[in-house]
C-alpha cells in the first residue's frame, strides 16, 4: 500500500477524492442569473443531510481554470433558492452538456437541449426531462477558501418535491424505472443497473 501526504498540488487530492468516493450521486442545480436567464450545472459532491427539515447539500469548488467562484453559488447567494434535478440514464448526454463553461448569461437549457419548466414555490426553473426535482431554499454554507481547488458546502431546505408518476410504487421510488446515474473518476459515469440486497442489521428501519 502506498501513502500520500495531502499538502501538495490540489489536483492530486482531487484525483484521490473522485477515484475513491464512488459512485457519486449528481445534483444538477438550476438557478437564475442576475439578468433572469437560466443557469444549469451538475455537481457530484452532493448528499442528503436531514429528513425533517429536509436538507440537501452540495459542494462547488472554485474554478480551477479562472480561480473564480462558479455561477451557481453566486446565483444562490443572491436569489436564496435553487432546484436540484436528478439524472437518469436516458438524459445523461444532455446533462453532461450542461457542464460546458459557457459565458455568463448563456442558457445551459438551450445549449444542452433541455426544457425549462416553472417551479411552484421558487423562481428558478426545473428540467422537464428530469424525473425528480427538489425545489430548495438556501439555508447556509461553509467556505474553505477562495483559491482554485478549494470548496464550500451549500445547504438547501427542500420545500417541494416533484416525482414522475412512472417512478412511484406505493409511495416509493422504483430504482429500475428511475435508472439513476452516478459519477466516477475522470470521464466515468456509473449506471446503477446491477445491485445486490442485504438485510440491514438495525432494530428499526424507515424503509424495508
Amino acid at each position: 500500500m502506498q501513502s500520500f501526504d495531502t499538502n501538495g498540488d490540489f489536483k492530486d487530492n482531487y484525483k484521490f477524492l473522485i477515484g475513491s468516493i464512488l459512485p457519486r450521486p449528481i445534483a444538477v442545480v438550476s438557478t437564475l442569473n442576475e439578468d433572469g436567464t437560466n443557469n444549469v450545472a451538475p455537481f457530484s459532491f452532493f448528499t442528503a443531510v436531514s429528513a425533517k427539515p429536509m436538507i440537501v447539500a452540495f459542494c462547488p469548488l472554485i474554478r480551477s481554470s479562472t480561480g473564480e467562484m462558479k455561477d451557481t453559488p453566486k446565483n444562490i447567494f443572491r436569489e436564496k433558492e435553487f432546484v436540484v434535478n436528478f439524472v437518469s440514464q436516458p438524459i445523461v448526454d444532455k446533462i453532461n452538456a450542461t457542464s460546458t463553461e459557457l459565458p455568463y448569461g448563456e442558457d445551459e437549457f438551450i445549449h444542452a437541449g433541455l426544457t425549462p419548466i416553472d417551479c411552484e414555490k421558487i423562481k428558478a426553473r426545473r428540467i422537464k426531462e428530469s424525473l425528480i426535482h427538489f425545489e430548495c431554499i438556501y439555508r447556509d454554507h461553509l467556505s474553505y477558501g477562495d483559491q482554485p481547488g478549494q470548496g464550500q458546502i451549500i445547504t438547501g431546505e427542500v420545500i417541494k418535491v416533484h416525482i414522475a408518476d412512472s417512478l412511484l410504487d406505493n409511495g416509493r421510488i422504483d430504482t429500475d424505472k428511475f435508472a439513476p446515474v452516478g459519477r466516477g473518476a475522470g470521464n466515468d459515469w456509473i449506471l446503477c443497473d446491477n445491485r445486490i440486497q442485504l438485510d440491514r442489521l438495525m432494530g428499526a428501519q424507515i424503509q424495508k
